[in-house]
């Protein structure tokens, strides 16, 4: 395993990997403290909806820029300064909590600022791997990232839980707060080269399409993005809205934590499965396992066993962390440095446009037709357009890059 682990000898790597560490703690319990925040202040499910919709519309309407800014300044500075405004903004909104000054339209208001400054830094944090390791081991590299994120989260999320249940959502955004910070700290230390990937005076529409060009070429990359779309749209509500209500009345406040973590175990256990399983067709095998997060919204429907909602919660996150992990090392090795965060960006607003959509619609379609039947249409959906990808040779056929033999190259 230690070979596995080689990327962690990198210093900036190392800062990358306990940067969004850190940030995904206290990410981890911002969604179980804002959910019960609603909740407390009286808000219904279609409420609950209206909120994290307004939060998650905000990301998806500023990524494209952020993609553009990637690809223009120092990806560097702008990761550092998001996170540094995520944290001032996320120490008002506890301070606001925590005096009992909160309300709906407040929470909604500050969750749309802070969905937007996140959002401006995502694609260059995703795109930030690539200069931090050698070509030889960005695979390796790809895999211990996601590991370090989801296995903060998986703490994140029980803490969130049992934090929100004994003190209440505010100190949990307090805690989001000063994980920000230190982000921006690990950010700050970093040093990276800055690969312009714009020419000077080009429009901001001009570098978009030419980042929209980048995704059409490969049919492999538009066609699930494009699954995606549906993905997102039934499955943010499910977990945004019904999960947190389903869940928490019928086992608990803190037992929504616990599939929240367990979910995130199942993403571990994923991404140390990819550290030494690494198929030649990953993308295919990525997208076949994709298919068993319908495990979660079917466990939730049918299951009166807190133990078989975890297993489901479980399954799902082994099959995401495959899928995830195959897809964003496909995106690393065929899309130019010059383009990625833009594509990174068409990337994030392909998965998550229609998830405001379905946050939105969630609460009154669940309400009129039942919350355990919309649960399994959501796990059927899920199933089944994951599977319908496969139908594309591009998807089938698409092959992992060979690495060049360690010591031979450079971060780019």
């Amino acid at each position: 395993m230690t070979d596995r682990l080689g990327p962690l000898r990198h210093r900036d790597f190392r800062l990358l990997v306990a940067g969004t560490a850190t940030s995904s703690l206290g990410n981890a319990m911002a969604p179980v403290a804002l959910a019960f925040a609603v909740i407390d202040l009286g808000g219904s499910a279609q409420e609950l909806g209206l909120v994290v919709a307004a939060f998650a519309l905000a990301e998806v309407v500023t990524v494209l820029f952020g993609g553009v800014l990637g690809d223009r300044v120092s990806r560097k500075v702008l990761m550092e300064g998001s996170a540094g405004a995520c944290a001032l903004v996320q120490a008002v909104l506890a301070a606001v909590l925590l005096t009992g000054a909160a309300s709906l339209a407040l929470l909604t208001a500050m969750g749309v600022v802070t969905g937007c400054l996140a959002a401006l830094s995502g694609p260059s944090s995703q795109a930030m791997t690539r200069l931090t390791v050698p070509a030889a081991e960005l695979a390796s590299a790809v895999s211990v990232r996601r590991i370090g994120q989801t296995g903060s989260q998986i703490v994140g999320f029980s803490v969130g839980g049992v934090l929100v249940a004994a003190a209440g959502p505010g100190w949990a955004i307090a805690v989001d707060a000063a994980t920000y910070a230190v982000a921006a700290g690990c950010y700050a230390a970093l040093r990276v080269p800055h690969v312009r990937g714009v020419s000077a005076g080009a429009s901001v529409l001009g570098d978009l399409g030419v980042g929209l060009r980048e995704v059409l070429s490969r049919t492999w990359l538009w066609l699930l993005i494009g699954q995606a779309l549906l993905y997102h749209l039934v499955y943010g509500g499910a977990q945004g809205v019904l999960g947190p209500i389903v869940v928490g009345d019928g086992f608990g406040r803190a037992a929504w934590g616990w599939a929240l973590a367990s979910l995130m175990a199942g993403f571990v256990v994923g991404g140390l499965l990819t550290l030494r399983w690494r198929p030649r067709h990953g993308l295919r095998v990525g997208v076949a396992m994709l298919s068993l997060t319908a495990a979660f919204p079917l466990a939730m429907a049918v299951s009166d066993q807190l133990a078989l909602v975890l297993l489901g919660a479980f399954v799902h996150g082994l099959g995401l962390e495959v899928f995830s992990v195959a897809w964003d090392l496909s995106i690393q090795q065929n899309v130019p440095e010059d383009r990625l965060a833009r594509v990174y960006s068409f990337d994030q607003v392909g998965s998550f446009v229609s998830r405001p959509v379905g946050l939105a619609l969630t609460g009154p379609v669940a309400e009129a037709v039942g919350y355990d039947r919309w649960l399994l249409v959501v796990g059927g959906v899920m199933a089944a357009s994951s599977l319908l990808a496969l139908l594309s040779r591009d998807v089938r056929r698409l092959e992992r890059h060979a690495p060049p033999p360690l010591g031979v190259d450079a971060p780019a």
